[in-house]
């Protein structure tokens, strides 16, 4: 059987109206530098594949020190991280480059050594998100000449984007806050923030909004009403218990922190009488779909995943300063208003 000639960058030129020097470039990933346009090398990229262009990766390291991956550092993989290393991998592949994601558990020794192994690769940029130890990742990525930008972490060494968590937990506790079952001053008849890690600058954003609305609402917030006690499921699931036996009964509102903390909170929640849960006001700062369907009704924050991708990348594409520091305003999820979504948030903006 005769076999068909592969393509060559000529080929592609013909095909695309373009230089064959313009395609090299969008193949090999140096067209930001030669100010081609995006659109034009992300079309150059598709007509490559549609005709089963390959390049020899290994070479073009060798001759350019680009290796065509691009990294992802995560924590772990719930909710709100696999959504986020699932668009980070759409971004990537339009982009005609390979993504690498990996976990790290929020442990500063294996993100370190993590890095000095893609470093090994000769990753072309590296994006990190909810990383434990900001500082010291960016000053290696600093030592390495490897071009790195923040997710969900600011880092005062680096660009960052991150979603608004102030705005966000701001807008969670008005609507817990609204919902929630009047009934006389007791430390029951209050709301209660859970989960998260109080030294990470989400939870903490978080917390301080819950604490300033609370304050203005009714009046106090004391230490007790946070709970900050991990991104731990079981952890969580143990200090609901403990506070509902405390209290009598679940809290008039309750904060919950994380997708992680809040599926030990449902462990707890699924076993306790229905009219306690009537009488609790539920909010969740992450946005799970099930959650429209409990027998109860949960005030969820949805963040913008794609966008902190995006904005991601304009910062590495735009060689932004240190410091320089992107937010994204999440939407909120009313459990009383199942259309907030839709009228708050333009089609594909998430």
């Amino acid at each position: 059987m005769k076999s068909t000639p592969k393509s060559t960058i000529y080929d592609i030129a013909k095909l695309a109206n373009a230089s064959p020097s313009t395609v090299s470039a969008a193949l090999n990933g140096t067209w930001r530098n030669r100010r081609i346009r995006a659109e034009t090398a992300e079309r150059i990229i598709a007509i490559a594949r549609e005709f089963g262009y390959s390049t020899n990766l290994q070479a073009r390291g060798l001759r350019t020190a680009r290796s065509g991956l691009v990294a992802l550092l995560m924590p772990d993989y719930t909710s709100f991280f696999s959504t986020l290393a699932e668009a980070f991998s759409a971004r990537v592949r339009q982009l005609g480059l390979c993504p690498v994601i990996v976990s790290t558990e929020r442990n500063p020794e294996e993100e370190i050594s993590t890095v000095q192994q893609l470093a090994s690769y000769a990753i072309d940029s590296l994006f990190i998100a909810g990383a434990a130890a900001p500082e010291t990742i960016s000053k290696f990525c600093q030592k390495a000449h490897i071009d790195h930008v923040f997710i969900d972490q600011p880092c005062a060494l680096a660009p960052s984007v991150v979603t608004d968590n102030e705005a966000g937990s701001l807008a969670l506790t008005q609507e817990i806050l609204r919902s929630m079952p009047k009934g006389p001053a007791s430390d029951r008849h209050r709301p209660y923030f859970i989960g998260g890690d109080a030294t990470l600058p989400a939870t903490a954003s978080r917390i301080h909004s819950f604490r300033a609305e609370v304050t203005r609402q009714l009046g106090q917030c004391t230490d007790d009403q946070i709970i900050a006690c991990s991104y731990d499921s079981d952890r969580a699931e143990q200090e609901i218990k403990e506070l509902y036996a405390h209290l009598g009964g679940l809290p008039a509102g309750l904060f919950i922190n994380s997708s992680a903390t809040f599926e030990g909170v449902l462990r707890f929640l699924a076993i306790i009488p229905e009219a306690d849960l009537r009488n609790c006001s539920i909010g969740f700062f992450d946005f799970e779909p099930f959650g429209m369907l409990l027998r109860f009704p949960v005030h969820m924050v949805r963040q913008r995943h794609r966008e902190l991708i995006k904005q991601a990348f304009k910062l590495l594409e735009s060689k932004a300063e240190p410091g320089t520091l992107v937010t994204v305003t999440p939407v909120i999820y009313k459990a009383d208003d199942p259309y907030s979504l839709q009228r708050d948030l333009p089609t594909g903006a998430i």
